[in-house]
């Protein structure tokens, strides 16, 4: 994973792999450093939105026509992120109980090729339970787009995540102009994708 997102040894966390992740577990994520490095941290997913008198709330996905409104824009503009992953999973959008569907991408050297969403990310301090402890830690969120025809037709799903996989996105991502970054948005080909587990499982069962 360092290899393929250019990070050194000396810039990156330790964490073990993880057969799920859910939103407020912490995963790794590259970012810039100030002196324009790469390097792989951990941050929790979901930023957190506070609101007067309920509890705070993990907001996951950034939609893409919504990212440079007020609660995103800042971060967008200048706090960037790549999130890797080997897969994801989604529900399907009208079958209960919950029918979980993991997804890959399709490639013919590797089982599970990696990719990354792009995403932001942000320094949060205040509580993330209802009268709970003020905290601080840093969260990330990633973009969705409109839906490619399999997760139309396999998932029911109106949006789908934005998937990176080139080195040249990545760096664009991370270090372009907003317009640049925003141009990478697109739905991944559907002929290039595969759903490789269904079922009642919320872990990745393939991976391990």
């Amino acid at each position: 994973m360092l290899r393929l997102f250019r990070v050194s040894d000396n810039r990156a966390a330790s964490w073990e792999p993880l057969t799920a992740i859910f939103p407020g577990y912490e995963a790794p994520v590259i970012r810039k450093t100030p002196d324009n490095e790469r390097e792989a941290v951990l941050m929790r997913w979901g930023f957190i939105l506070k609101r007067t008198g309920y509890a705070p709330k993990r907001v996951t996905n950034i939609r893409a026509d919504k990212a440079l409104t007020g609660f995103w824009r800042n971060s967008i503009e200048k706090r960037r992120c790549l999130i890797p992953a080997s897969s994801y999973c989604e529900p399907h959008g009208s079958i209960r109980p919950a029918q979980w569907n993991w997804l890959t991408l399709k490639d013919e050297k590797e089982k599970r090729p990696l990719f990354a969403f792009p995403g932001a990310w942000m320094r949060y301090k205040g509580p993330v339970k209802k009268d709970g402890p003020e905290v601080e830690q840093e969260v990330y969120a990633f973009l969705t787009t409109e839906p490619n025809q399999l997760i139309v037709d396999e998932l029911d799903h109106d949006r789908m995540p934005v998937l990176l996989t080139k080195g040249a996105e990545f760096e664009t991502w991370l270090s372009g102009s907003t317009e640049e970054a925003l141009r990478l948005v697109r739905s991944y080909a559907a002929d290039q994708m595969a759903i490789v587990q269904r079922g009642a499982d919320k872990k990745d069962l393939l991976a391990a």
